[in-house]
């Protein structure tokens, strides 16, 4: 492959036709539009010159593929929304490419791209994928390595100004050798969301303090959780006429109840081992690698941790509480569904709350805030199980990425990374974060603007400012093959929430799907690198015995609970990012 323009200006040269026909380049007038989006894109961490001088780069890179038509796709996040109602907009104007960003559901984006790995047909050009998929793109050899490619035939087609360190995700879209394998365009964090106002209400905190002997505050266990949703739902049971509950979550049998437990539910017991970004060996899926990143087993019995006690524990609970303090329609819903029910006013409290739903707490329309528009909520961070040790990780963030594959002919694969970039690009990166409130650039969340809006947002910025967000991280590179496995978590688990099957026997058929999958990828030779070497089954003991994951089952799992003042915890956060 060439390393710069000339294999696209030969083309050109040659008459070739582009995608839809070559466009006379007098007639794209590139200066007058960049002044006109400069001027809607009045937010940003650059300066005017500064933005134009990045803008007119994109109009020069672009000058070889003028007039072709790309397509790119995304799931159904407002981010994504704002990227293909105005940010594809503003890119065909600029530069003479006409996008089409597609929206779509997120397992149809997984879908859809799996279908290009394996058969080798070029559907979408272009595919925001969450980096959760990072260990299946760092092994299949179909993933565009952008490290290479930015250093070889992108080399001129890389914008000058991407600054790959504001990027607060990179380190999740990075393979263990060092290379970047995706571009971060949004993020978001699962979190803790409570109602500020009833726990602050001095009445509520005299009854809570009465029944539980502490104080009502932001939990830092699963005891108090658990406390606080009973109190909640049992104890107080309706507030201004309307009935409460202390606990939201969702059930239905549906593909997005996979995202609810294998986005890192189980590390927020403790179930995996210390280390960041990812637990090392065991990760947050429970799959065991060896020191080469080789995956070796999900089960216990195979030196994994999906199965294991903290596991167990951490289901019982989801189930436990989804039957006890949620309202009663919360089983027979999906992610998207219970999503905004918070919102509606008669939620104390959600460990398991994504800051992608925050745009819809912030409407002055919403229950949830009060006449001014302020929020009557906050969201803090997440309580940690019993078997949580300091040094693992607390949560999950979602990690929405830019992904190209080698099925995608060049040019129409440049064209699209060229797209990627200005979605992402500090001119307009800070306009797009007030739209869809999912940071991806440190300079855009340490902004003057995000600082005024920072009141109104509960807690987004704050968490995002403090050192301490790097404990939430994506899925890991232990999982081979995301595609593949991410469905057995809904279709073993749904039985569990149901209480068709027990957490146990749930969990065991799980690890042994995840373990067959992970045995036959071995056997087929699919992968270029890190690929399965399974450990041979042994009596579980033989792995709790050891030190660190899998762990033994505590004597203990519900240890006094524990709180801290919203305020107080705030202070911690602010300092920490700060430091």
């Amino acid at each position: 492959m060439k390393n710069n323009k000339t294999l696209y200006l030969s083309v050109l040269a040659s008459g070739v036709m582009l995608a839809s026909g070559t466009l006379n380049a007098n007639t794209h007038d590139a200066e007058a539009a960049i002044e006109r989006w400069v001027d809607k894109f009045e937010h940003s961490t650059l300066s005017r010159e500064e933005q134009i001088k990045e803008l007119k780069w994109f109009a020069e890179a672009a000058e070889p593929f003028r007039g072709m038509e790309i397509k790119t796709v995304a799931e159904g996040l407002t981010t994504h929304q704002y990227e293909s109602d105005v940010l594809a907009e503003a890119f065909e104007d600029i530069t003479g490419i006409e996008i089409t960003h597609n929206i779509i559901g997120e397992g149809d984006v997984v879908n859809t791209m799996q279908t290009q790995m394996q058969t080798g047909r070029n559907i979408y050009d272009g595919y925001v994928n969450d980096s959760d998929a990072i260990g299946t793109h760092i092994r299949y050899g179909t993933t565009i390595n952008l490290s290479e490619a930015m250093d070889n035939e992108w080399a001129d087609f890389t914008n000058p100004m991407l600054d790959l360190d504001d990027f607060i995700g990179i380190q999740y879209t990075t393979g263990p050798g060092g290379d970047i394998y995706q571009l971060p365009t949004q993020q978001f964090a699962n979190l803790y969301w409570f109602r500020y106002d009833w726990f602050t209400d001095p009445e509520l905190k005299k009854q809570f303090k009465e029944i539980y002997g502490y104080e009502l505050g932001v939990p830092t266990n699963w005891t108090a959780y658990e406390e606080i949703a009973e109190f909640f739902t049992e104890h107080v049971g309706e507030i201004d006429g309307e009935k409460i509950y202390g606990h939201m979550d969702y059930g239905r049998r549906d593909p997005s109840l996979g995202w609810r437990f294998h986005d890192s539910w189980f590390s927020m017991a403790g179930m995996g081992s210390k280390g960041l970004p990812f637990g090392n060996p065991v990760d947050d899926w429970g799959i065991r690698v060896d020191e080469n990143a080789n995956p070796v087993g999900a089960s216990v019995s195979r030196g994994g941790g999906t199965n294991s006690p903290a596991s167990v524990f951490a289901m019982t609970k989801a189930v436990d509480w989804l039957h006890a303090y949620a309202p009663p329609e919360a089983s027979g819903m999906t992610f998207g569904e219970a999503g905004p029910v918070p919102a509606e006013g008669n939620i104390a409290q959600q460990i398991f709350w994504y800051t992608a739903f925050t745009a819809d707490m912030v409407d002055p329309e919403v229950a949830v805030t009060d006449d001014e528009g302020n929020p009557k909520w906050r969201m803090a961070p997440s309580p940690s199980g019993p078997y949580w040790e300091e040094g693992m990780k607390v949560g999950y963030q979602d990690v929405g990425s830019w992904t190209f594959f080698d099925s995608t002919p060049e040019d129409r694969r440049t064209a699209a990374w060229l797209f990627a970039q200005f979605t992402t690009a500090k001119s307009v990166s800070l306009e797009k974060l007030i739209e869809g409130l999912t940071p991806i650039r440190r300079s855009d969340i340490e902004s003057e603007k995000m600082t005024e809006m920072a009141p109104q947002l509960g807690g987004l910025v704050e968490f995002y400012r403090s050192e301490n967000e790097s404990w939430w991280t994506p899925s890991s590179t232990n999982v081979p093959d995301y595609p593949r496995m991410a469905p057995l978590w809904w279709q073993n688990l749904a039985p569990v929430m149901s209480r068709e099957v027990t957490p146990k026997e749930g969990l065991d058929d799980l690890a042994e799907a995840l373990d067959n999958i992970m045995s036959r990828l071995a056997r087929a030779d699919v992968f270029d690198k890190y690929a399965p070497v399974m450990n041979e089954k042994r009596d579980p003991e033989y792995w709790l015995k050891k030190d660190g994951a899998p762990k033994q089952r505590l004597d203990n799992e519900m240890p006094q609970g524990k709180t801290m003042p919203y305020d107080e915890m705030m202070e911690e956060w602010q300092e920490a990012g700060s430091s």
